[in-house]
This record gives C-alpha cells, structure tokens and sequence, in this order.
C-alpha cells in the first residue's frame, strides 16, 4: 500500500508555504542573562528567577500518560506550575507558527520533533542557548544556531517473531537482507522515508543506495504497512517474519508481556530525535529555560528511559549502550521531504507488497 503524503510532509509543507508568504516571526528580544551566563551557580540563578514566575506553558506532542511522570517532579521541586497545551506533530507546528505570526505571544517552550524545531528556528520563534548540558548530549543533538536540542531518540530496530525466525540465522548487515532465504518475510512501515534517506547514504548514497532498495525489493518482496504499532503487531502474530523499522520501545514493551517477539539493530542505527526549545518571546523566559534544562538534564532523561525511550543524555544509561547512532538530518527532513517522499514511494512502496 501507498501511504501518500505523511502527516509529517504536510506540517513540513505548511512551513514552506508560510515562508512563501513572507510571514516571518522575527523581533529579536532583548538578550537575558540567564540565557548568556555559564558560571556555576547559573542552575540556581535560574530556578530562583523561574520561581518568581511561578508558571510556564508547554506545547508539545509528549503522550499524555508520560506527562504526570516527566513534569511532576519539576513542578514539585521548582514551584513552577506546568500548562500543557498537546496535540499531534503538524497542529503543534501550525498553532505555534500561526500564533507568532499574528503576534500572539502563548507559549514558552515547545517539544516535538527535530525537523519542525528546524522549522520553528527558520521562523526565528526560537530563543539560541548556550548551555553546559549540550556537552554532554549525543552527537548531532545541537545545530550550529543551538536553538533546540535534541531530549530523546526514537530508534529505528529491527524486530522478529521468535517463532519464525531464530536468533542465529538474523542478518548482521543490510546487505545481508539481500539472501534470499528472506522471500515474503519482510515488512516495513510506510512513513518511514527519513530512515530510507538515512539508510540509503549507508549505502553509498544516491543511485548505489537507491539500487539496494530496488534489488531487496526485487528478490525478496517488501509487506508494507501504515503504522508502527500495526507493524510490530504483525510481527507479534507472526504474519510478519522480520520488520526493518520500528521503535525500540514497541517490540520491547510487547516482548515485557510475554510476547514472541525480540528485537536487534542493524549498524549503525538510525534515530529520529525530538527536541526542546525556548521561545523566542516566551512570556515566562526563566521559567522556560530552567524546563529546557531540566529535559536535557539527567533526572529528566531517566524518566525517559523508564518510558522506554533512548536518551540524548550520554551520562544516563541507555538500552543502546554501545550501539554507534546516526541522527537523521533534520535540515534535509524540512528541505528534501518531497523528494524523499516520492523515492520512498517509487522504489520500496509501489514495488513492494501491498
């Protein structure tokens, strides 16, 4: 099946179509201290005037029930009452772009993907930061402009039925899915093209990449299906053997429940990040910035470890300890979607089975 134009494509698309228009964003506040300081006691500097404040809003795509766990604790310990605005990943874009726009200044901190953080940024409705924390995310997690950076990684892995597939006879390379003894075992997820681009530079970019897909399609078939969690839920029944993308969280979790199911990576591994940023004229700027701290900082990041999730903090453990990660480009995402789209589209989905 064809997925058409992603959810994802149209928020990217709407971006796009607001920059055309000339509909910018752009009054540079006055710079704050707490933004520029990096003396030792700048944590206590900030919590101190956060509290002051009293109170931020959030717009974000976090899941609801994770909410209570991520933000209870800030609240607790800082004095710093948390309204959240959630929605999906376009309505969070549009409602922030069309808000600063009309000079409607709501929101003091926005956490959704990267790609539209970029577009946030291009929008100039982000605030740059300059923190100790960014030393100590993955690579790839802070762009030059350093406003946004990168909270949690949503991994690509690869999970198989136990039942259909042993654990010895798992491929150990992309080029390895070439074998044919992987005829009509194969499934992926059909929004997945920032994996293909990423996946196709591991190839060697361009045609050699694209030649890959095109070949494994061609000998060994591709069932495609809409939806993370329907593809891990084929995998579960069996339907499908072995799915080359979805999160690690989801075969992880079915696994927890006595599950056939079990996941592996193929190297390097590729993640989508979401991210954190402060608005540019957030009415609540040191509240908003003690929050960005506190997402990127360790207690927040075990939080997301607990959800599952993998964490851009290389000080907290993670389920990929010692796993090589390459974050897909969040430039390329906002800048190429429709390319990408369109070559996902002709050479794995149309070809692939439906």
């Amino acid at each position: 099946m064809s997925a058409g134009v992603s959810s994802r494509t149209t928020a990217m698309l709407f971006i796009v179509a607001m920059l055309a228009a000339g509909i910018g964003c752009g009054v540079t506040p006055p710079e704050t201290s707490s933004v520029a300081y990096t003396g030792p006691d700048r944590l206590a500097q900030i919590a101190a005037a956060a509290r002051e404040e009293g109170s931020l809003t959030l717009y974000t795509t976090i899941a609801e029930k994770d909410l209570p766990t991520l933000l209870r604790p800030f609240e607790e310990r800082y004095g710093v009452t948390v309204t959240v605005w959630r929605a999906g990943t376009d309505k969070v874009l549009q409602r922030t772009v069309a808000e600063a726009a009309a000079g409607r200044f709501d929101v003091d901190v926005i956490h959704f993907g990267s790609p539209e953080m970029e577009a946030l940024s291009r929008e100039q409705i982000l605030l740059p930061v300059t923190s100790p924390v960014h030393e100590e995310l993955q690579p790839g997690s802070v762009p030059e402009h350093r406003e946004w950076a990168a909270t949690l990684l949503s991994v690509w892995v690869q999970a198989y039925n136990t039942t259909r597939v042993t654990k010895d006879s798992l491929p150990k390379t992309y080029r390895d899915l070439l074998d044919p003894k992987w005829k009509g075992k194969l499934g992926i997820e059909a929004k997945d093209q920032d994996w293909f681009a990423s996946v196709v530079d591991l190839m060697g970019g361009g045609e050699p990449g694209l030649t890959f897909f095109r070949d494994l399609v061609e000998t060994n078939g591709m069932s495609v299906r809409l939806g993370h969690t329907l593809l891990t839920n084929l995998v579960v029944s069996g339907e499908v053997a072995l799915a080359l993308t979805v999160y690690n969280y989801m075969p992880e979790q079915a696994k927890k429940r006595g599950a056939p199911i079990d996941w592996f990576v193929l190297e390097p591994v590729i993640a989508r990040s979401n991210a954190v940023g402060v608005a540019r004229h957030a009415p609540h700027p040191n509240a908003a910035l003690l929050l960005y701290e506190y997402l990127l900082g360790e207690e927040a990041q075990q939080h997301f470890v607990s959800m599952d999730y993998v964490p851009s903090n290389t000080k907290v453990a993670s389920p990929l300890e010692g796993v090589t990660i390459v974050q897909t480009d969040p430039t390329r995402s906002l800048d190429e979607a429709e390319t990408w789209t369109r070559l996902f589209d002709e050479t794995v989905l149309r070809q692939g089975g439906r």
